[in-house]
This record gives structure tokens, sequence and C-alpha cells, in this order.
């Protein structure tokens, strides 16, 4: 089971970080802080897995990690998990990235948390991996980015009509309205 997916830059600051067990805040920090001095002092050819550090579980624990440019991908397990099995779902997650944002870098994960954690829950819920098929991924990403347009041309349509209506002046446009003539009304007998 997956106990927390963290990722981070090359100087430790936090770009997601998913915990599927409760840690208080300050708990959380200290794990992201000991997992960073855990990886970031490995060399780059030695094995992608190691031990997971005393706050995280110890020895029932593993790191399973990749470094990508200027960001480390890092899954906290339990002894149940696949290393090799991880560390595809770890490509998987990147190339999904890399496909919803077309060459994704540290600012995507920064200004698009929202869709950077859907992509997250397609692929994890709970601990548990749900799906792998990157095309899969990227086909509910696709509705739900579809689905977002949607609401937004509805959610906008007050604001839009509130626009139109102050751009009317309705005062002129009264003065400025021509009534036809009435017929003569001293010629009618009653």
């Amino acid at each position: 089971m997956i106990k927390a997916i963290l990722v981070f830059n090359n100087y430790g600051k936090p770009r997601l970080s998913k915990f599927y067990h409760f840690y208080p805040e300050d708990m959380q920090q200290q794990i992201i802080r000991e997992t960073f001095q855990l990886v970031s002092k490995r060399d780059e050819n030695v094995c992608n897995f190691l031990e997971g550090g005393s706050l995280i579980g110890g020895s029932d624990y593993k790191l399973i990690y990749r470094h990508y440019a200027t960001l480390y991908f890092v899954f906290c397990v339990d002894s149940s998990e696949s290393e090799l099995g991880i560390l595809d779902l770890i490509q998987v997650f990147v190339e999904t990235l890399d496909k919803c944002f077309e060459n994704v870098c540290e600012l995507d994960l920064i200004f698009h948390v929202d869709r950077v954690h859907h992509i997250l829950n397609e692929l994890v819920m709970g601990g548990m991996v749900l799906e792998t098929n990157m095309s899969e991924i990227t086909n509910r990403i696709e509705e739900q980015i579809k689905i977002e347009k949607q609401e937004a041309g509805i959610s906008a349509a007050p604001a839009r009509a509130v626009s139109a209506m102050k751009s009317i002046n309705i005062p002129q446009q009264i003065k400025d309205m021509k009534l036809p003539d009435l017929p003569n009304m001293s010629s009618l007998k009653f």
C-alpha cells in the first residue's frame, strides 16, 4: 500500500504532497524534510529504492523515487508493493503530466495544483493503485476539462448578463424612443 506521494524540487521545496495516512501538519513537514535529505544525497547511478526514514515507518517502508530535471517524485510504500511496479507507476504519472501539460515543468505543478491532484487521483486513491493505462487517464482528464469549461460557461452567464445590462443606457433609450402618431380622438363619436 502507498503511504505517501511526495514531489519536491532540487532545493527541497514541496510541490505536491499526498499522505494516505493521517499525520499532523508539523509531522508531514518533518517527513518531507527527512525524505528530501535521504533522497537528494544519493548518487545518480545508484538504485532508486531505499528504506523509509525513521518518521515514515523505518525499515517496514520503502522510498521509491525518480529524479527528473528539477523534481524528485517519491512514493513511500510498505513492503507489499513491488519496487519495479512503483517505478513504472511513477513513469506513468510523469508521462501523463507531460501529456496533459505538454512538456511539464515545476511551474505546472505550482499553478495547476487542482489538475495535478486530479491526475494523481486517477492513478492512486486511498493508497491503492487504480489505473496505470495512460490513455484511460488522459481520457478522464479531458472529460473533466470539458465539464469544467461547460460549467464555466453556465456560471459566467449571470456576470455576462449584468455587464450587458450596464452597457445599455436605458434612460437615454427611453428619451430617444419614437412613438407612433395616435389617431385623432376628436373624430370618433360615442
